[in-house]
């Protein structure tokens, strides 16, 4: 279980939330004020629940759980790279193409395309090519990479899924809601509490918020692998 202070969630800014005109309705439970016409979430109702989503994250790890992180906006990208690639989880941090989890088997396909390509150009395949062959398929590898090198050892769907941003990453949402994949989310004052499992309100704008959250749930994850079942 996570013992992150209500200090520490202050000094991070995780209890700003967005315009008041922007919020959703179905958040006014998590809402504490409004200041300046910015709504100001509850960091004693964000400290509960992210206290939560530890122990539920700490108990999958030690049941051999697997997680997705995945989180693709700009100020979230690294960060969702570097805490997936510590608790030895996998992560998406670019566009999310649709059918990524729905369409499972079609981006196994594209897996195993990546695979191929990289051991060609560890063995120096392309040297062996055309120009423009060899230009074609370092684009494709590029590619690739980008979209899919943060699963690239995923042999089947994730456990559990922890998002950055519900709004951006709907699609995703959609998806796991639909496989039945439970989900862990930051849910800033513009989210829609009934599409995840496990909330944790708090600013998912912000590096800060972003990095002290997700630092603390990795922590939790790689706590609980450590005492594995």
């Amino acid at each position: 279980m996570s013992n992150i202070s209500l200090s520490k969630l202050l000094e991070a800014g995780v209890h700003f939330g967005h315009k008041s005109y922007r919020w959703n309705p179905k958040m006014f439970p998590y809402i504490f004020s409004e200041v300046n016409n910015v709504h100001i979430l509850d960091l004693v109702q964000c400290a509960n629940l992210l206290n939560k989503a530890t122990e539920y994250l700490n108990k999958a790890a030690k049941e051999d759980k697997t997680f997705l992180f995945i989180g693709t906006k700009r100020q979230a990208s690294t960060l969702i790279a570097k805490e997936a690639a510590r608790s030895n989880s996998y992560y998406v941090n670019h566009r999310w193409l649709g059918g990524m989890l729905t369409n499972w088997a079609t981006v196994k396909e594209r897996i195993q395309r990546l695979k191929e390509l990289e051991e060609q150009e560890i063995a120096k395949t392309f040297e062996y090519l055309t120009k423009k062959e060899a230009s074609l398929r370092r684009k494709e590898l590029n590619k690739l990479r980008k979209h899919l090198d943060g699963i690239k050892e995923m042999k089947q769907l994730p456990d559990i899924v922890i998002v950055i941003d519900q709004k951006r990453e709907i699609t995703a949402i959609r998806e796991c809601r639909k496989l039945g994949i439970p989900i862990v989310s930051i849910l800033d004052t513009n989210c829609d509490p009934d599409l995840v499992d496990i909330p944790i309100p708090g600013n998912d704008d912000a590096v800060r918020s972003i990095k002290l959250i997700l630092e603390t749930l990795t922590d939790s994850i790689i706590n609980g692998k450590a005492n594995n079942l």
